[in-house]
């Protein structure tokens, strides 16, 4: 079985509410992006003092910032499940594993290693075994909805599954029900979902919609 994720760009925690209040009765878990103004264009909410995620849902916390190790550490604090920490700012795979040490000791449950649709999937070996899955960007640039989808991601995907065919591969940008069959077919198993879903009349009905043709495509 694969996963559908659907995702939010939050400018405040009350989006993050508004999102599980409308997802809730369909989806078990929500992917959060955000980010810094620095290591992405944009800004999102990050949690202050005392602020909690909305319980009832889980939540994996896609964090496009230049220092997720600290950062990580806030959203740990607020109740996320998962965290995703992008390569390109870890520096290092022993920067990423003293981060999750870290985050783990926190609370975290899950910890997942990020990288940019420019980042070669051959720099993604030493992080292959300490994370518990590995995101691949198929957008090429990041931080907000609706950028359009890059071809080229779906062979950058089977690349990475030929070389590392037992790693959990997850899917973020673009994803729609134009290309989750053949995202699947190329290795993808947790496909985060925006626009497809959150831009629809009805966002059940567009979960299920693509959860069915992924699962047809495995």
């Amino acid at each position: 079985m694969i996963e559908i994720v659907p995702t939010v760009v939050p400018e405040s925690l009350q989006d993050i509410v508004d999102t599980v209040n409308r997802y809730t009765s369909f989806a078990t878990r929500i992917h959060v992006d955000v980010a810094d103004g620095v290591f992405a264009p944009n800004t999102t909410w990050m949690p202050g003092e005392g602020e909690m995620l909305p319980e009832g849902m889980e939540y994996e916390i896609h964090m496009m910032v230049a220092d997720p190790h600290a950062i990580g550490l806030q959203y740990a604090k607020a109740g996320a499940h998962s965290l995703i920490g992008h390569v390109e700012a870890f520096d290092g795979a022993e920067n990423a594993a003293r981060a999750y040490e870290a985050w783990r000791t926190a609370g975290i449950s899950e910890v997942q290693a990020a990288a940019l649709f420019q980042t070669r999937v051959e720099d993604l070996a030493a992080y292959v075994p300490i994370s518990d899955l590995i995101l691949l960007m198929t957008i090429a640039s990041i931080g907000v909805q609706g950028i359009p989808f890059e071809e080229e991601g779906i062979t950058r995907i089977q690349k990475f599954h030929d070389m590392y065919p037992d790693a959990r591969i997850a899917v973020d940008g673009g994803v729609s029900m134009k290309n989750i069959d053949r995202l699947v077919e190329a290795g993808a198993r947790h496909c985060c979902v925006g626009s497809a879903i959150s831009r629809t009349e009805d966002p059940a009905k567009a979960y299920q919609d693509l959860l069915a043709l992924g699962n047809t495509a495995l």
